[in-house]
């Protein structure tokens, strides 16, 4: 059996490997020109967790991942206000929560894949056409693809999803938020953040740092926002965000300058059905829950391992791909509805919420109060 898997992020490459591990024949293609480092740090727990360990990859992400003490808010002059302690945190997730930069969770998937497996770069799916047991594909550098199964894992703007179910119109829900992040160096700047993960909020905007290795420090922005994505992404955040003082004049001057600047809108992927036949999707292409829900990586690998488990079935592919989404699908559909009740503490619209935040961060670093932490979304 063939699958040709279109997208090299966490899903894919997860996908890639318990495939991998079956006997597939597994073709990746990834429309980058090679592994992604762009991206911020995340919070990964939950199933990705215990997909990892089930991998026998836990030992190399504890090894990458970073020990964050506290995540602190501070005002306009860098003074503290709050403060979430990263180890109450780890002990409401019993231990089981490891620090990430996304792009060092790919690398990590990327270099366990089975030998077998082929990754093609700089290359994506211009069409589709199903035939009985087989998906017909041309593909972007000229070449034609036959397989058995196709899988999207092309993300929330997925190209196998627009070519098979739709314009992405139909599926996506915007948040009201945009988002940002990129990658710099400046020694004054990572001074200045002495090993935390520092964070500062105003109305409708938040803006965080944290150092990571390499002398490097990571940036992350988010803002409230009707408006469409822009065009030149450094631009829109030296107007947005170039007012607010602490941190942010030193760090908007190196936007672009060493990597991919990413920035997206803040939504959500919601589909009835997520297969055709013999195309189905994973991850962010069907199952995006956003930033908010704060287990986008986790949720991917889950959506990859319980899609592997079930092709591992001795039956028709089509019976498989229908297991697949009724198992999944009303995971994800709660993990969807607490985040869009979280964008309001998320993202604080006004001064008396964000004061109301850092009044439940205090209460919630006392003993017993972690619960609080339940309450707003964490």
């Amino acid at each position: 059996m063939k699958v040709v898997i279109c997208g090299a992020g966490i899903a894919g490459l997860s996908l890639a490997w318990w495939l991998g591990k079956q006997d597939w024949q597994v073709l990746v293609v990834e429309k980058a020109s090679w592994l992604r480092d762009e991206g911020y740090m995340i919070d990964f727990f939950g199933p990705g967790y215990d997909a990892a360990e089930r991998m026998g990859l836990l030992p190399l992400l504890q090894e990458a991942a970073y020990i964050v003490p506290e995540l602190v808010y501070v005002d306009k002059r860098g003074k503290r206000v709050a403060g979430l302690d990263y180890e109450l945190f780890r002990r409401m997730q019993s231990g089981r929560l490891l620090s990430l930069m996304r792009g060092d969770l790919e690398r990590i998937l990327f270099e366990a894949l089975p030998g077998e497996v082929e990754i093609r770069y700089g290359c994506t799916i211009d069409s589709v056409a199903q035939d009985g047991d087989h998906v017909e594909m041309a593909l972007s550098d000229g070449s034609g693809e036959s397989a058995n199964l196709l899988v999207g894992a092309d993300g929330v703007h997925s190209r196998v999803r627009e070519l098979v179910f739709g314009a992405e119109e139909g599926f996506i829900r915007h948040l009201g938020l945009h988002t940002a992040a990129y990658i710099f160096e400046d020694a004054k700047v990572q001074e200045s953040l002495a090993g935390n993960f520092k964070m500062l909020s105003v109305p409708d905007r938040q803006f965080g740092l944290y150092a990571i290795r390499g002398g490097r420090i990571a940036s992350f922005f988010v803002h409230r926002t009707p408006d469409a994505t822009p065009d030149d992404a450094c631009g829109a955040l030296h107007r947005i965000y170039g007012d607010l003082g602490w941190l942010a004049p030193a760090t908007l001057p190196h936007c672009g300058e060493t990597c991919a600047t990413y920035y997206d809108q803040v939504a959500q992927v919601e589909m009835l059905q997520w297969s055709k036949d013999r195309v189905t999707l994973v991850g962010d292409a069907c199952q995006a829950v956003s930033l908010l829900a704060g287990q986008g990586a986790s949720l991917a690998m889950l959506g990859a391992l319980v899609l592997a488990e079930e092709l591992g079935k001795d039956r028709p592919v089509e019976e498989s791909l229908a297991q697949y989404e009724a198992r999944l699908q009303p995971v994800i559909a709660k993990k969807q509805k607490e985040a869009r009740k979280f964008v309001g503490w998320f993202v604080p619209a006004s001064r008396w919420r964000i004061a109301a935040r850092n009044v439940a961060l205090r209460v919630a670093g006392l003993p017993g109060m972690g619960w609080v932490l339940r309450g707003l979304g964490t």
